[in-house]
């Protein structure tokens, strides 16, 4: 018998999804799995009945932690022996069998920190879920130019080798759904939960990188991604977060004071990013033309 496998997700006034995401983990696994459920909105909805009737852990907090800081308060709840963690938001149905697979890809290589899966959308497509952190000469092209020029030789780049067919190593993996090692994730602090929204999961798998540690793709375990529930009709204020969270990640990653230059170009063009895609949400919004 293997070690016990655990799940965690954080609901925010998610019972619609939470309800099909808790069913969907009895059949991703051959094994049981202890599941937490971390609420980021207590009093709101039924999350803690869902909870119960599933047989998971229920947790709270009296503030909003963000998904990484739920995520983390969640992990610590555990205890020490649990050595398999998947982490996933709670608008994922786990297809069967899915976790399995996750947790033979890990067991096959002491060096992989995180497995993710084949991510789904609704509507059968494949969503990249796997990339490489881009390099300088990358992300400055993407991020001047992706806004104006979309077909611009650095944006192809950044979303080159998103191959979804072939298990392959990757410099991230989608925070919405993947099997991390305790060992990784605790050696590394777990999420920086100054990330509040976004961005978290592309400076995890980076500081995995760094550590030393490695992360997998393995599409031959599938999920299916509902949608961002929790956001929905919040566009301008998700592309502000997205945008602040990109700046944090820039910020970070080039800190050298050498790189300075380097780091002023990239939250420049962000900064544009930013003002022409709130532009365009407020556009839509009214139902006028950006």
């Amino acid at each position: 018998m293997r070690e016990r496998i655990a799940v965690v997700t954080v609901s925010y006034g998610s019972d619609t999804a939470l309800e099909p995401f808790l069913e969907s983990v009895r059949g991703a696994s051959s094994e049981p799995v202890d599941i937490v459920v971390f609420d980021n909105l207590p009093g709101v909805g039924r999350a803690a009945e869902l909870a119960a009737a599933a047989g998971a852990q229920y947790l709270e907090s009296g503030r909003n932690l963000g998904y990484g800081g739920a995520i983390n308060a969640a992990v610590r709840s555990l205890p020490a022996a649990m050595k398999r963690i998947v982490i996933s938001n709670p608008d994922v149905v786990f297809h069967a069998g899915s976790i399995d697979r996750l947790v033979a890809a890990m067991d096959s290589d002491e060096r992989l920190a995180s497995v993710g899966p084949s991510v789904h959308n609704v509507d059968g497509t494949v969503y990249p879920s796997a990339r490489t952190i881009p390099s300088i000469r990358t992300g400055v092209g993407h991020a001047l130019f992706a806004s104006v020029w979309p077909s611009n030789p650095w944006t192809a780049a950044y979303h080159a080798n998103e191959q979804t067919t072939v298990s392959r190593d990757a410099g991230w993996l989608s925070g919405s759904c993947l099997l991390v090692r305790r060992e990784a994730f605790d050696g590394i602090q777990g999420f920086d939960e100054e990330f509040f929204m976004y961005f978290e999961d592309v400076d995890l798998g980076y500081r995995f990188g760094r550590s030393g540690w490695r992360n997998r793709y393995e599409p031959d375990a599938t999920v299916t991604h509902t949608g961002g529930h929790s956001t929905a009709g919040s566009s301008e204020a998700m592309v502000k977060a997205h945008h602040r969270s990109a700046e944090r990640f820039i910020a970070k990653k080039y800190s050298a004071p050498l790189l300075a230059p380097i780091r002023m170009a990239l939250l420049c063009g962000l900064r544009v990013r930013s003002f022409l895609a709130v532009r365009r949400a407020r556009s839509e919004r009214r139902g006028t033309p950006s």
